[in-house]
């Protein structure tokens, strides 16, 4: 029992650690983004973005610019809300009942974590002239970003946990970095954020979701202790 014990501890010891990397990253970046220090550097991203004349438009063709509206939707509200759903019905019909309401509470935390950040930081966005799509609020950290770290990698993670095969597990956490990956990119490219502001959400989200992920090996835990 103490050897399984150790081996348990050991298992949870790198996401512990992944988790204090992605808290400690947000507090530099955010200390940073205080000081004014990435400014700079955001506004010269934002620059080799736009094209034109004025310098407004994004670069690449218009099917590139449609395709990332596309892409940024997918960390939108309602995106996620559905998506939420979808996973949180399916855990409840295979009779997970725990890691249902597990899934539900991290989006509904981390929701209000995203909120909170955005009102004691109060950083203010690119000038709306750049913006390719609709935005309002605050900018810091990347709401559509963080939240989609939340959502994805940490419905991903609870997901995996029913699939049997190593290989099947990393192609769904893979699929769901990629989609948090591309959320982000979007979100610069389409001049509503700066960089500084999606480096802090995946940061951010990923703190949170891995936070999660211990709470449900916890919760698995206990359970097989209980058997």
């Amino acid at each position: 029992m103490r050897a399984i014990q150790r081996h348990l501890g050991l298992r949870l010891l790198w996401p512990f650690l992944l988790m204090a990397l992605a808290a400690w990253g947000f507090l530099e970046i955010a200390s940073e983004v205080l000081e004014g220090s990435t400014r700079s550097v955001d506004r010269w991203i934002l620059q080799q973005l736009r094209t034109g004349e004025h310098g407004q438009t994004p670069v690449g063709p218009v099917w590139l610019q449609e395709a990332m509206r596309d892409i940024t939707a997918l960390g939108g509200p309602a995106v996620l809300a559905l998506t939420v759903g979808a996973v949180w019905s399916y855990l409840v019909m295979a009779g997970q009942h725990a890691m249902s309401w597990l899934a539900l509470g991290s989006a509904v935390g981390g929701l209000a974590m995203a909120s909170g950040l955005k009102v004691i930081f109060s950083q203010s966005r690119p000038d709306a002239i750049f913006h390719a799509t609709v935005a309002s609020g605050y900018s810091f950290p990347s709401g559509h970003t963080m939240m989609s770290a939340i959502v994805y990698l940490t419905l991903a993670a609870l997901v995996a946990r029913l699939v049997p095969r190593t290989r099947l597990r990393l192609h769904v956490m893979g699929t769901a970095a990629l989609l948090t990956g591309l959320v982000g990119v979007s979100r610069v490219y389409l001049g509503v954020h700066w960089a500084s502001d999606v480096l802090a959400g995946w940061a951010a989200g990923a703190a949170w979701a891995l936070l999660c992920w211990l709470t449900a090996s916890h919760l698995q835990l206990g359970q097989e202790r209980s058997r």
